[in-house]
């Protein structure tokens, strides 16, 4: 897929070395009934490592299902879907198991953090079960939240509790973050905050970290900027400038 930035200008798909991701002719039919829903139709995608993408596009148009696959949570009908030189579709349930717990880091919306537990302790549940974790603290500092490391979730803002999530997802070192809806339960300024996590994990981390968003400004923070409309991929472009979370509003 040639990617245009935005003055329309054809432009590789991003680093040389192989795509971290790959899929070709992805698609997903879900039965409901004796209806056939089409999730996904026929989706050729590439991400490279350390791409910071912005998937966009509105409900029902197929991109949680598409972030689902990559992320091994779910399997697509027909099509190829890779991650480096691993074909998904060819794993067994413990490889997916394993795909993973040992590669990827997941950002939902809501934040599914354990009530009895402290922030640190929230993450160490991930780090004491990880190939090569960070410590706890180190996960907590990245994303800001140092001084509030022993509190519960119930002290702790919305956005907090996010940066929370985030700092559990990346404490197993993923090579790729996974995010769906990450700012959709917060308002503008807490968003703002926890998009600023994001970026700084990407940045020192190099984790390419998919975002998917029915946000349109966050794209502009984005190294690619990638459109999703029934169950197709109807754009794709580069950011030929990005702007801090900071300097976006909405």
């Amino acid at each position: 897929m040639q990617v245009l930035d935005d003055a329309g200008n054809g432009e590789g798909p991003g680093p040389a070395e192989a795509p971290v991701f790959r899929t070709q002719g992805l698609s997903k039919v879900y039965q409901s009934g004796d209806v056939a829903v089409h999730a996904l139709r026929g989706v050729d995608f590439e991400a490279g490592s350390g791409e910071f993408v912005v998937m966009l596009g509105p409900s029902g148009s197929g991109k949680s299902t598409f972030l689902n696959i990559i992320g091994g949570l779910d399997s697509a009908t027909e099509g190829s879907v890779w991650f480096g030189n691993r074909d998904l579709a060819r794993m067994s349930e413990r490889e997916r198991t394993l795909y993973r717990r040992d590669h990827v880091g997941f950002v939902f919306q809501f934040y599914n953090l354990v009530p009895s537990l402290t922030a640190r302790e929230n993450v160490a549940l991930v780090t004491e079960i990880a190939r090569a974790p960070m410590t706890p603290e180190e996960a907590l500092d990245i994303v800001g939240l140092t001084q509030r490391i022993d509190h519960f979730p119930a002290q702790l803002s919305g956005g907090e509790q996010q940066r929370v999530a985030i700092a559990r997802a990346i404490a197993k070192n993923p090579e790729v973050l996974l995010c769906d809806e990450p700012t959709g339960a917060l308002d503008s300024q807490t968003g703002i905050i926890v998009l600023e996590a994001l970026t700084q994990v990407n940045e020192r981390l190099g984790a390419t970290t998919l975002v998917i968003t029915h946000n349109a400004a966050i794209r502009e923070i984005a190294h690619r900027v990638v459109n999703f409309a029934d169950g197709r991929i109807v754009g794709d472009h580069r950011n030929t400038t990005r702007k801090r979370p900071s300097e976006v509003s909405w």
